[in-house]
């Protein structure tokens, strides 16, 4: 009976290993290491029974090392140890009752399961994730396919047309043809300097293959697909005509290869056949895909398999991937990546993007049976540079035409004609954006108008700040901004309690956007400004990247709160640099954040201390906000103050401005009261008290707070739980209520 090949590579092994290692006996566990050396049983134990290659390869390497070692000066005769002699035994008696006349691996690893000390035995059972009868059918229909695979390879050269490789007979379930799906692709409008140099490196005679580099969304693959047509039209030179493109699909090559030379032998079946087809181009989409595709150990990857076809010029080449993945995996191969004429594919600017989409227009109205107003393909264009962020023109412009066509198409009018106009381009930008729609649309700025009027009805006091806050959003709305910085970059300097951040909360909601607010008070040492960002390479916390750059990511278009700024470390300053000149701030994964439609809102108590130096002495002329701007100055550098917008200094509060907190705070609670129905009047008395105890030019609105807190809550609490006021009812308060706390 004679045993197959590979339980004769691994006993030669496993003899190898033991002499090398001046072991006594050849053990079970020495075949076991010379087993996991070969794919086949590597792929049953590890992909199909679910056990870890790296646990089985310690565990068995361990148990080596401890077997003792006979001295190198003292000659001895390796022996068989009795656990091998008995696991050769049984697997001779299983195949002889199996009535086969080989013994393979399958036979001897069912035989080690059957030992009852062995080591071997012990760690393959407690390392599988299923039972030891589902192992051995995995290992024997692995190595019945290594065998046939084995004897077909073998007689690849006796075999006729018939019986040659299933790759080479059914290539093109791998290719497809773009000439004859010219019909199917939008049109290509423009690129003529890249379509122009992408022709002329095909028709050179050697590295006559292109390589379209540009971010996602540009129209990469478009330029292929536009240079398909002008090749089915016959408008090329005249070396290119009769040539046919066709785009390679790496996901099917790669399915099912599973097994070491699968999918080298397809790779290499499509492109001999699409050489001997001749007049071939080749084109693959994310080409950086190709380097350690299909790559086992021992073997070749697919950008290794491309390299000869390449040399030959036989077969030419089109390739298109992004700037960051040719620098991740195509640079590790510089011997492909040479072979290959890059051609840069730069974003198109809104002009040429609207002539793009006057191209692609008539296809979406038939699809969507909508026709697009005038103006309307102006505007998205338009509307999509400036408002999303993160893609590129024209994929994002053509989106959204599309997601408003969608739209139009499940939402009809009950006009007989569906139109797409400049308000639901609006509205679709807003849902894609977290903005507030109104605050898109062309024709209507009657809620920007009011803007100033909304926020000052509920800010008392400040309206130098309300002022430049509306007044920065006004420029953006008007489009007279730099569009690469942030809508406004703003510093409120004050005592504390005069609304600083109370206008950030009310601008977010009279806006409609979200209200991001960072506490500066919690990255006061140098180490947590990483979070901002994210912590570098190889520090805990690397891949859940920047809280600050993931948040504008998630909301590019909000009010940002930095509270308290003064109390943040330095570094601090020196990150919000960029953001403030550029609006981009790159975390620790090179992934940018658009900052170009947030307004930074930052705090700062800074001075307020030394306001109070402002009437000091006779001659004093300092203000208090020069008091303040004083010490602003001497805190925060200046390349960081240079960088601002407007720094607003908060006023003092004052008798009149906290007569209207004390109403508004008193309206609130009424509110609330309601829900009770409970009805509150305050005697004249009872508010001048509460104004004179909760005044406070120190402590600002806060006092009022706690004033009523203290005062006037306790005691409607009383009432309501224990009191008259447990059904509700009408209370009056006067002063000697108020003063009884």
């Amino acid at each position: 009976m004679e045993q197959s090949k590979y339980l004769q590579e691994a006993l030669s092994d496993a003899v190898k290993a033991a002499t090398l290692n001046r072991s006594e006996f050849i053990t079970p566990e020495h075949v076991l290491s010379a087993l996991m050396q070969q794919d086949a049983f590597k792929h049953a134990l590890c992909y199909e029974a679910g056990a870890s290659e790296k646990a089985v390869l310690e565990g068995v390497y361990s148990y080596l090392s401890k077997l003792e070692r006979v001295p190198r000066q003292q000659e001895y005769e390796l022996t068989i140890s009795n656990q091998l002699n008995q696991s050769i035994k049984w697997a001779y008696q299983a195949a002889a009752g199996a009535d086969v006349d080989v013994v393979s691996v399958p036979h001897f690893v069912n035989a080690i399961l059957r030992l009852p000390d062995s080591y071997a035995h012990s760690l393959l059972e407690s390392n599988i994730q299923c039972s030891p009868a589902e192992l051995m059918g995995y290992l024997v229909k692995i190595y019945e396919l290594e065998d046939e695979l084995d004897e077909a390879m073998d007689g690849t050269e006796a075999a006729d047309d018939e019986e040659q490789d299933e790759a080479a007979q059914h290539w093109k379930r791998y290719v497809s043809c773009l000439n004859d799906r010219v019909h199917e692709f939008n049109p290509l409008i423009g690129r003529e300097k890249e379509l122009e140099r992408t022709l002329q490196v095909l028709c050179r005679k050697d590295k006559n293959n292109p390589l379209h580099v540009g971010e996602s969304g540009v129209g990469k693959t478009a330029l292929t697909r536009g240079l398909a047509a002008l090749l089915s039209k016959g408008k090329v030179p005249k070396r290119l005509e009769g040539y046919k493109i066709w785009e390679l699909d790496l996901n099917a090559l790669l399915a099912g290869s599973s097994y070491r030379g699968e999918f080298e032998k397809r790779m290499k079946g499509v492109l001999d056949a699409l050489q001997q087809q001749g007049k071939a181009i080749v084109y693959i989409d994310d080409v950086h895909n190709m380097v350690g595709a299909g790559q086992m150990e021992g073997s070749l990857d697919a950008s290794q398999i491309l390299r000869p076809y390449m040399e030959e010029g036989e077969l030419r080449f089109i390739g298109s991937t992004t700037y960051a993945e040719m620098n991740r995996y195509m640079s590790r191969q510089p011997a492909l990546l040479r072979r290959f004429q890059q051609i840069d594919v730069g974003e198109p600017s809104v002009e040429e993007t609207v002539r793009i989409l006057k191209g692609v227009k008539k296809k979406y109205q038939d699809y969507h049976h909508v026709s697009y107003a005038k103006g309307t393909i102006e505007y998205a264009a338009l509307l999509s540079d400036r408002h999303i962020k993160g893609r590129a023109l024209p994929d994002k412009a053509i989106d959204l035409l599309d997601e408003a066509g969608a739209w139009r198409e499940t939402h009809p009018t009950d006009k007989a004609r569906q139109v797409v106009d400049k308000d639901l381009l609006g509205e679709m930008v807003a849902r894609m954006c977290n903005l507030k729609a109104e605050a898109l649309r062309e024709q209507d700025n009657n809620l920007l108008r009011t803007l100033g009027q909304r926020i000052g009805s509920k800010i008392y006091g400040q309206d130098e700040a309300v002022a430049k806050v509306v007044q920065a959003v006004e420029m953006a709305k008007a489009g007279l901004t730099d569009g690469q910085k942030p809508m406004a970059s703003m510093l409120f300097v004050g005592p504390t309690g005069v609304g600083k951040t109370e206008v950030s909360r009310v601008l977010a909601q009279e806006l409609g956007v979200e209200l991001i607010r960072f506490d500066m008070s919690e990255y006061t040492e140098k180490h947590t400004v990483a979070k901002l960002i994210g912590s570098p390479a190889g520090y805990i916390g690397y891949e859940d990247g920047g809280l600050l750059t993931d948040a504008i990511r998630k909301s590019p278009n909000c009010v940002l709160l930095l509270d308290e700024i003064e109390k943040a470390h330095s570094d601090i300053y020196n990150i919000l640099l960029q953001v403030m000149d550029y609006g981009k701030l790159t975390d620790n994964r090179g992934n940018k954040a658009d900052f170009s439609h947030v307004v930074i809102i930052m705090t700062s108590n800074a001075g307020a201390q030394h306001a109070s130096q402002a009437s000091v002495g006779f001659a004093s002329t300092l203000t208090t906000g020069e008091a303040m701007l004083k010490e602003v100055k001497r805190i925060f550098k200046p390349e960081f103050l240079n960088r601002l917008s407007s720094t607003v200094v908060f006023r003092d509060m004052d008798r009149p401005m906290a007569e209207l907190i004390l109403d508004k705070k008193l309206g609130e609670l009424k509110s609330k009261l309601t829900t009770r129905n409970v009805n509150l009047t305050l005697a004249p008395a009872a508010r001048d008290l509460l104004l004179e105890r909760g005044y406070s030019r120190q402590y600002g609105a806060r006092e009022m707070d706690r004033t009523i807190e203290s005062m006037l809550v306790p005691l409607l609490t009383r009432e309501i739980l224990y009191g008259k006021l447990r059904r509700g009812g009408d209370i009056v308060v006067e002063a000697n209520d108020l003063l009884a706390r």
